[in-house]
């Protein structure tokens, strides 16, 4: 019997090959460039892209899953992942390199939305924390991995070679899923989901899904522009993306230090607070020739700190009845949000004539964070409607 623990490590590779795909393009960014004489602008679209299709599946998508089983509906985004990496490894037109992206992220929406429930089918009672936190840092752990590898077998072996290691990624993913994986034999016992959530839950679940998808956006601008401001600099191709990863690999511990500064001082607004603030006057530092190395290991250590507090946002709104549709809601703002911002930074970079142009619209990003985490506060203490429970038959 496969125990909880080769679950979660199946999971943690299927999403770290979701990372690893959606990195792919802003890693080797100068060589999109050049392949299909895509614009900084262009790039920043192709990587927004990759997360469109969440802003129309984050809701349908725990529907789908159980109408078809989590597991077949995972396999299923996992082979739209591929198809989509085939699509444009195979191109060089834009139309398909904007196809494959589209189908691509459709199967990574559906990832998204499902493993999560599946951590937590496997792990609700036991050690839930610990294993949402290792599953949470397979996002930067697979976009460092593609950092540190993709650069390097892009410019040694050129694009297709890129392509064919997102693909080889994802078939292990599959073949993982399909050979390892398993539904618990026993799922959590839960109440019946409400079909509705109150307008004050509604408007502060949208708060939470602001901030985590500005937080994201603040990333987002680091590892897609930062290779590309570096190469601006005089860096190599994998100097630069190699560089950059450290503030990845560095997130990976900085992450689960900041879910426990949470636990333990019961701050997590203030953690959510300074980390976003510090976060953003790192990057605003490094956007103007600063020390590079130490910004990025310092960036590293506080990046992460807000991940974990942000994350509890919902589940300070939500019980177990409304979870399901309020985690849509949540979702599908992050998804909105994070399909303009790569665009908007991309598009800045190219008005600015500089990659320095989408870090600082980042650091924006993160400043707007803690704003918002006030206006959450303010609604979510609004009284709520009492809900009477219906009688039926008598």
């Amino acid at each position: 019997m496969r125990s909880r623990w080769t679950i979660l490590a199946v999971l943690f590779v299927a999403r770290t090959a979701m990372a690893f795909q959606f990195q792919s393009v802003g890693a080797v960014a100068p060589l999109v460039s050049d392949s299909v004489g895509a614009s900084l602008a262009d790039i920043g679209v192709l990587i927004g892209l990759y997360l469109a299709p969440g802003v129309a599946l984050a809701l349908p998508g725990a529907t789908i899953g159980r109408r078809y089983g989590d597991k077949a509906t995972v396999l299923a985004g996992l082979l739209m992942m591929l198809a989509g990496e085939m699509l444009m490894t195979t191109s060089t037109s834009w139309n398909l390199q904007v196809g494959g992206r589209l189908i691509g992220g459709t199967g990574g929406v559906l990832l998204n939305v499902l493993m999560t429930k599946m951590v937590a089918d496997w792990f609700t009672g036991r050690e839930i924390a610990t294993a949402m936190a290792i599953y949470i840092n397979s996002w930067p752990a697979g976009i460092a991995i593609a950092l540190v590898l993709l650069p390097a077998i892009g410019t040694t072996f050129g694009m297709t070679a890129v392509g064919v290691a997102v693909s080889l990624l994802v078939i292990a993913s599959i073949g993982l899923m399909t050979f390892v994986y398993r539904t618990p034999e026993v799922r959590p016992a839960g109440g019946i989901e409400r079909s509705g959530i109150s307008a004050a839950t509604t408007y502060a679940l949208i708060a939470a899904g602001l901030i985590w998808c500005l937080y994201n956006v603040g990333f987002a601008m680091v590892f897609s522009f930062g290779p590309s401001m570096l190469v601006e600099r005089g860096w190599s191709n994998s100097a630069a993306g190699s560089t950059i990863s450290i503030v990845l690999w560095l997130a990976t511990l900085s992450v689960p230090l900041g879910g426990f500064l949470t636990d333990r001082t019961k701050r997590g607004g203030a953690v959510l607070a300074l980390g976003c603030i510090g976060f953003a006057l790192l990057m605003l530092v490094l956007s103007r020739s600063g020390p590079v190395l130490p910004l990025i290991i310092a960036m590293g250590v506080v990046c992460g700190l807000p991940a974990g507090a942000t994350m509890s946002l919902p589940a300070r709104l939500l019980d177990q009845r409304t979870r399901s549709i309020g985690m849509g809601v949540f979702y599908t703002v992050y998804y909105a949000g994070m399909l303009a911002g790569p665009a908007i930074g991309g598009k800045l970079a190219t008005w600015a004539g500089t990659a320095t142009g989408a870090l600082d619209f980042g650091a924006a990003a993160l400043l707007l964070c803690p704003f918002l985490l006030w206006t959450y506060h303010r609604i979510s203490r609004l009284p709520q409607p009492m809900v009477v429970p219906s009688r039926q038959g008598g």
